[in-house]
């Protein structure tokens, strides 16, 4: 404030005060403490007004508003530290009153009150953006947002501003000449914070791509973890595992090496069921009148032999020895099985039908064949999933010898013993 004008206001002051019948000079200590006490008391009566008013006009709007707003409002104390700088600004434009006829002692006063309003402020916005976090983590936009990385980017961003402009109040200087000087100093800062700056940028861009949120099911073996993301910040990802411990995943080593994110599987609504059954070769062989029979009373089986039957009795019109089996085409217990396990699976009410539903042979092994059922199930929660892929195959090793299928499987002790040769030997 000009000299000229802190004077004249002082001297508006010190008349009215004397106007009132106070004995007050324009430069004695009398006329300091009856300026002080004024200044505190309007100070006072600023503080008390604005928080008994903001506090109720909060509490009003928090009980209208939908959401749960006033828990983070009064747990981040926003209404005292609003109320806080009301006090300080009156000081701060009294403080030319009051300390008029000392100059040293006005600068200094009104140096330490800007950086105090300066605090204040950056704290209040603080105390805000923790508002708006603690509210949006508790709305379904904190899964498809990074909010939590967003308000520390934002938190971090008024800190560095906050930083320049007190050590500017603080040297008297313009804040355009401490950030001309910052140039000269990037490359220490790039060698000394090379691993901050990396988990900083790392977090900027998982939360920009949305490679990870808030709630995903995410893999990443070589850290152990295997579990739900609890926080997202920018330099660090948070995963509680199954067993309900926590691990902590630099945000750099989630760019950097491979991980699996179930987000995919839980947005679809469907969780791949992708195992094989293992069956004995030597037990495949063609249908004969005795097992068509048996088989076309099982009801999912009826729609396939009928078909089956036409196509072959057309494909077969006119090849000679139909007895011999190489010759035409006939139904096996194998393909038949494969076809039961397909009808199966599309009748089975926790299957979805509009994704990939099929059954498959794969290459056979020393181990038998595998015929592997691919398929999803509707609910993706673990341990339904796990439910109903255990009752499907549990179904499906029960129909084997309806099929004249076996089981594949090593030899135990007790089929050796079967065989008549002692165990070990």
């Amino acid at each position: 404030m000009d000299t000229e004008i802190r004077s004249g206001l002082r001297h508006r002051l010190v008349d009215t005060l004397q106007q009132w019948g106070l004995p007050v000079e324009s430069s004695d200590w009398q006329t300091f403490v009856i300026l002080a006490l004024i200044a505190l008391v309007i100070a006072w009566v600023g503080h008390a007004v604005l928080k008994r008013v903001a506090g109720r006009a909060i509490s009003t709007l928090s009980d209208r508003l939908v959401g749960p707003w006033a828990g983070p409002f009064k747990q981040n104390r926003v209404v005292e530290k609003t109320a806080i700088i009301v006090p300080l600004v009156i000081l701060d434009l009294f403080t030319p009153l009051v300390f008029a006829a000392w100059p040293w002692w006005d600068h200094a006063a009104t140096m330490a009150l800007e950086l105090l309003i300066l605090v204040v402020v950056i704290r209040l916005i603080f105390a805000v953006l923790d508002t708006v976090q603690a509210v949006a983590l508790q709305s379904p936009v904190s899964r498809r947002l990074p909010v939590q990385s967003f308000i520390q980017l934002g938190k971090l961003f008024l800190f560095l501003v906050a930083a320049i402009l007190f050590i500017s109040v603080l040297l008297e200087k313009s804040p355009l000449y401490l950030l001309s000087g910052l140039g000269v100093a990037t490359g220490l800062l790039l060698l000394v914070f090379r691993d901050t700056i990396l988990g900083f940028v790392a977090g900027v861009q998982l939360s920009a791509n949305r490679m990870v949120s808030r709630g995903d099911w995410v893999q990443m073996d070589k850290y152990g973890a295997n579990g739900d993301v609890i926080e997202v910040s920018l330099t660090t990802v948070k995963v509680q595992n199954f067993d309900k411990t926590i691990t902590m995943i630099p945000a750099h080593a989630m760019v950097a090496d491979a991980f699996r994110n179930w987000r995919g599987m839980q947005e679809a609504g469907g969780r791949r069921i992708k195992r094989s059954l293992l069956l004995d070769l030597h037990s495949v062989r063609f249908l004969d009148e005795a097992l068509y029979e048996r088989l076309d009373q099982i009801e999912l089986m009826r729609p396939h032999l009928a078909n089956k039957r036409k196509e072959l009795t057309e494909a077969n019109a006119g090849v000679p020895h139909l007895e011999q089996p190489a010759n035409g085409r006939k139904l096996t217990n194998l393909g038949c099985f494969r076809a039961y396990l397909q009808a199966y699976l599309e009748h089975h009410p926790m299957i979805l039908k509009e994704m990939t539903l099929m059954v498959r042979q794969l290459e056979p092994t020393e181990n038998g064949l595998p015929m592997e059922i691919y398929c999803f199930t509707n609910d993706t929660r673990w341990p339904i999933y796990e439910g109903i892929q255990a009752d499907i195959f549990d179904h499906a090793l029960a129909v084997l010898p309806q099929f004249e299928l076996r089981a594949m499987q090593k030899p135990t002790g007790a089929d050796l013993r079967q065989m008549g040769r002692p165990f070990g030997h």
